[in-house]
């Protein structure tokens, strides 16, 4: 059995709040005031029955106008469902077409995938392959936009709908403050008019988020009874106000049980509620004597019409449940398909040729009445939408990049060709074996464009390799020349020199001018430059001269070397390693100098301070010697 306080949790308050609207009033109020009041309320009553009358006969013609409206989306075409869907947006509430736009997108998507059928039909008929097939329909677009829009208008609704009940909340939060400061200081000459105010305030304000509904209401309740606590009630009037509450409630019980006997029990479910709202929110308390009786019947009649719906869903579902069942395991098969590892047209015929499969076995699984299967049949679909959206995405993309991949090997075609008769080898070369990496990088064509481009790049390519080899080798004979010279040149200036003999700057300089003057040698032996870098620091290190011009001279000669060799990776390399250098002696420098500062009261003879300013002299003269070279390398013009 249902209770009353806990099904209907705001139902005692509404009771409390309608009957103190009628029983409370002063005590020296007269008993012809009382009498005018009753009438004045019977007339009320018959102007609200009457009022609900014609609000129930307009919303009756408004339920079958819109069953009319939704029918008529049925005999529509696409073009005519895109109209009609782009009007309700402009015209219509987002909160008041949710069933509308629900029955046009399944109008919509029966008929664009009969349409889409007939088009692969055709397709197919006129010699096409079924992987092949794409079709593009602009109404398709527009009615995608569309559901778009709706769907973004309805979210924006009900974002601002829970800012609207957010308001409320507070509005009600606030109006309960304000009764309990009503009751925290009383004055009998003023507070029941103040309490009536309140309590009409209360029912202007809407609804308010659901999650608070129970815990506001009852928090209300809990301080209206404390106000009547504060009363000396008319015992008389009050007794009249529940006679007349529980011949209203004992009508409503009599007509939830003439419905809990009605066929029809979704129709007998719908009035229930209408009666549910009428008993919380229109009609006050009744004598404790009869509240539990009266609810208890209410309640029955209740349960009796929540049973027999109950029921009738069941007998429903088991009735076509084997085929919902069956059709779902497909839906699900279809679910479980992997897509996500399809990258070629091969993966994607495979899957193709499964999902036909697999929708043939939905078909077969067994009939299910219109309105019986939605949800599986909202499945299917899905899955099907899904699935092809994918699969045209897949193709459709594929045929752009075709077209751009083609479109990229052209131009690397026409590159290769352009440079092929170059004589500028080494910027040429440069050129070949980035467009040679490009190519690699361009993903794939069709066969019947691959072939014949990869035979024009690699002619070209082969064409101007053949060229530039026969050159080098040429080159590469003159060059290992040089490097016998520079071998033979190095065994005898050594010879020259021993321990006793004097070395001069002059006699140096005239060693490196020697060397250069021989040229570059090949790649493959340049250890030999490497050599006399290494004797000429022997030389540099018997030189009367400082640490500082020693360093420079031996930096100057490595420097020209990577010149003479054209090895301009190492110049570059160089610049980066003396910049990172001066940074790291700089903050050297600036460390020490702070660490100084720590002991600047120490005597100038204290060791500490010795050491530290004698490490201070020796990074200030690696850091000019960093600088110098740096400066060296940046007049060079390479």
């Amino acid at each position: 059995m249902l209770d009353e306080n806990s099904k209907l949790p705001n139902e005692e308050l509404q009771e409390m709040s309608e009957n103190n609207s009628q029983e409370v009033v002063a005590e020296s109020a007269k008993v012809e005031e009382k009498s005018e009041e009753t009438v004045v309320t019977a007339e009320k009553e018959e102007a609200i029955s009457l009022k609900k009358e014609k609000e129930e006969k307009e919303k009756q013609a408004r339920e079958e106008e819109k069953k009319r409206e939704l029918a008529s989306y049925e005999s529509m075409e696409l073009e005519e469902l895109v109209n009609t869907l782009e009007k309700l947006l402009k015209e219509r509430p987002i909160q008041e077409i949710s069933e509308n736009v629900a029955t046009i997108k399944r109008v919509f998507t029966s008929k664009h995938s009969k349409l889409l059928e007939e088009e692969k039909k055709k397709f197919l008929d006129e010699g096409g392959e079924s992987i092949d097939f794409h079709y593009e329909n602009p109404l398709k677009t527009s009615y995608n936009h569309l559901m778009n829009d709706y769907k973004k208008s309805k979210n924006k609704y009900h974002k601002e709908q829970e800012v609207f009940l957010q308001q409320n909340l507070d509005l009600r939060l606030g109006l309960i403050e304000e009764l309990k400061a009503l009751i925290e200081n009383a004055n009998s000459d003023t507070m029941y008019q103040e309490f009536k105010t309140i309590q009409e305030r209360w029912r202007g304000v809407g609804a308010i988020p659901r999650a608070r509904y129970n815990d506001t209401w009852q928090t209300y309740h809990h301080h209206v009874e404390r106000f009547y606590d504060l009363l000396h009630l008319n015992k008389d009037l009050r007794d009249l106000d529940f006679k007349h509450n529980l011949e209203e409630k004992l009508k409503l019980v009599e007509k939830a049980e003439k419905l809990a006997q009605l066929k029809d029990v979704n129709e007998a479910f719908k009035q229930l509620q209408i009666l549910h709202k009428l008993w919380k929110e229109e009609i006050g308390p009744v004598d404790r004597s009869h509240r539990e009786e009266i609810w208890e019947r209410f309640s029955t009649a209740t349960k009796t019409i929540h049973d027999k719906r109950h029921s009738h869903f069941r007998e429903m579902r088991s009735q076509y449940q084997s085929n919902i069942d069956a059709k779902f395991k497909v839906v699900e098969e279809m679910e479980a398909l992997d897509l996500s590892n399809n990258s070629t047209r091969d993966d994607w015929k495979k899957s193709i040729d499964k999902m036909e499969e697999l929708r043939k076995a939905f078909f077969d699984a067994g009939y299910i009445p219109k309105g019986k299967g939605d949800e599986v049949w909202e499945k299917f679909r899905g899955v099907n939408r899904n699935f092809n959206r994918l699969k045209n995405q897949f193709f459709k993309e594929a045929k752009q990049q075709y077209t751009e991949n083609i479109e990229k090997k052209r131009q690397l075609v026409e590159q290769a060709v352009s440079l092929k008769d170059s004589e500028d080898w080494d910027v040429a070369v440069e050129v070949y074996k980035k467009i040679q990496e490009d190519w690699k990088k361009v993903g794939k064509i069709p066969r019947k464009h691959s072939n014949k481009l990869w035979k024009e790049f690699k002619d070209a390519c082969n064409h101007f390799f053949d060229r530039y080899y026969a050159v080098k080798d040429g080159e590469n004979e003159e060059l290992m020349k040089v490097y016998h010279q520079k071998k033979e040149y190095l065994e005898q200036i050594k010879n020259e020199i021993t321990e006793e003999a004097e070395v001069t700057y002059d006699k140096i300089k005239n060693y490196i001018n020697n060397w250069r003057e021989m040229g570059r040698v090949p790649k493959n032996v340049r250890h030999i430059e490497g050599k006399f870098s290494k004797f000429l620091d022997t030389l540099f290190d018997k030189l009367s001269m400082s640490r500082t011009e020693s360093e420079m001279m031996k930096f100057e000669n490595m420097v020209q070397g990577y010149l003479q060799q054209e090895d301009f990776h190492k110049l570059n390399s160089e610049q980066v390693f003396l910049r990172k250098k001066i940074d790291e002696t700089s903050r050297e420098i600036q460390q020490l100098e702070n660490n100084i500062s720590f002991i600047s009261n120490a005597s100038q003879d204290n060791p500490l301070f010795k050491n530290v300013n004698k490490s201070i002299e020796k990074h200030r003269r690696e850091l000019e010697l960093y600088q110098n070279k740096l400066k060296y390398l940046m007049s060079l013009d390479y």
